[in-house]
């Protein structure tokens, strides 16, 4: 175990900072209040209801910029996706250093800049600045809420906790299609109040994350053991007061030395194999994912599938569905048998999607994908995150997910190419494959349900 200067009496703050984080260690249970998960969840609800907000908009985009498909799908999806990219990389690096609450802050203010910019675009240049920030805000956002919940989480019920959250945010993506479908065909300016009910959400989200704590793992690592000290205090008084007898604590053996930059940590083994096995994963899975979020509406519409909005709106309940099933299984199963398993599910609703039988078909297919997509995502999320040192945590979360991100770039521009060029089955089916390759790829990955987040990233 490294150790840093002498603390104290006779104990070095390596010793301190080891017994401070066994203490929340031997906690069983969520031991915050039960309303922070909430607050951390209508940032979540932002993310995912402007994951899908773009594609139901381009459409009327297109109309009132006299923009060609091509053109916004490059200014709106393909552009907001690399600052995702940049986000993500940049503030996740930074959070590794300044700590997680600061950044949580940051990226949630951006979300809003970047969404009332999108509602007040008068051109693609503008709309093209404000989709790049809207990215920066959400990708980052993803990254740190994966990171900052799995640190604060007992170890037995990580998986569960964060996707808990998670569900409470991918509502949003669920209501988005209803919500589109009440704005978008009937107004004219539709689009732009899509965008302003976004930003709304966000500044809502911004001012009840001022509540939060820091996470006592940073604190440790960066020598501020006093703060650290009592956070974990008031996380033991909140469980002691539900009734709960805490076990002894159990030190193990922690390093908590911060020299050196994050990113330098991640090419070293193990984790420079683990980045081998997250990037091409979230890659793959990103290919089919934006794929489907960004596209699936309007080739819908133009393979004759005239309800197409209505179909995806319908299938969408599938998001909370997969996400609830996933809360069920996140730390009863190995959490990347579970990642696998969903992509299964992704396939099965491509190719039903794909084969275009009938109206049912379609809305049973696109169900199985909104289901895969709910249950996949914060399972592999928490799985990413919990794969990394805390030193280096976010940045490992950034380079997989991140970097990961230019699959969906591409899947945004590939799929009306492959359905064009190939047919609307094969273009589905092909996503579903790249799907169901991400899932295999994370097999490879650690065991993780039901560790300590020093056993999982050592």
């Amino acid at each position: 175990m490294a150790r840093t200067h002498p603390g104290p009496g006779d104990r070095s703050l390596g010793d301190r900072g080891t017994d401070i984080l066994a203490r929340q260690d031997r906690i069983p249970t969520w031991s915050l209040p039960w309303t922070y998960l909430a607050i951390i969840g209508v940032g979540y609800f932002f993310t995912f209801y402007d994951i899908t907000d773009i594609g139901f908009a381009i459409p009327a985009i297109n109309t009132q910029f006299h923009l060609s498909s091509a053109e916004s799908l490059f200014a709106a999806l393909a552009i907001g996706l690399i600052g995702y990219i940049v986000g993500s990389l940049a503030i996740g690096t930074l959070a590794d250093r300044y700590g997680r609450f600061r950044l949580l802050l940051v990226t949630i203010l951006l979300t809003a800049v970047g969404s009332f910019g999108d509602a007040a675009s008068q051109g693609i240049v503008t709309l093209t600045l404000f989709r790049f920030i809207t990215g920066m805000g959400v990708g980052a956002d993803l990254n740190l809420v994966s990171t900052y919940v799995g640190e604060l989480s007992p170890a037995a019920r990580r998986g569960r906790i964060s996707v808990f959250t998670f569900l409470i945010g991918i509502i949003g993506q669920a209501v988005t299609p209803f919500v589109a479908l009440g704005l978008v065909p009937h107004l004219h300016n539709g689009w732009r109040y899509l965008f302003v009910i976004g930003g709304v959400i966000a500044v809502i989200g911004l001012a009840a994350r001022f509540e939060l704590p820091e996470s006592p793992r940073w604190l440790v690592l960066h020598g501020r053991l006093g703060e650290a000290e009592g956070i974990v205090a008031r996380m033991e008084e909140t469980v002691r007061r539900r009734g709960i007898t805490l076990p002894p604590p159990r030190p193990a053996q922690v390093d908590v030395s911060t020299r050196g930059f994050p990113v330098r940590f991640l090419f070293r083994r193990p984790y420079s194999s683990r980045l081998a096995v997250f990037i091409p994963m979230w890659f793959l899975w990103y290919i089919g994912n934006y794929g489907f979020l960004g596209d699936a509406a309007q080739l819908y519409k133009a393979h004759g599938l005239s309800a197409g909005i209505l179909y995806l709106a319908i299938g969408a309940i599938g998001y909370p569905v997969g996400a609830a099933v996933m809360a069920w299984a996140a730390d009863s199963f190995e959490r990347k048998r579970l990642v696998a398993a969903s992509t299964v599910v992704w396939l099965v609703g491509m190719l039903l999607v794909g084969s275009s039988v009938n109206e049912g078909v379609v809305i049973g297919g696109s169900f199985l994908a909104s289901f895969a997509l709910g249950s996949y995502l914060q399972a592999a999320y928490t799985f990413t995150a919990e794969s990394f040192p805390t030193r280096a945590r976010a940045t490992g979360f950034a380079f997989s997910d991140g970097i990961g991100h230019l699959g969906g770039a591409l899947g945004a521009v590939v799929l009306p190419i492959w359905v064009a060029d190939l047919s609307f089955f094969a273009g589905f089916a092909i996503i579903g494959v790249t799907g169901l390759l991400a899932g295999l790829l994370a097999l490879a990955g650690p065991a993780a349900s039901r560790l300590a987040l020093e056993q999982v990233s050592t």
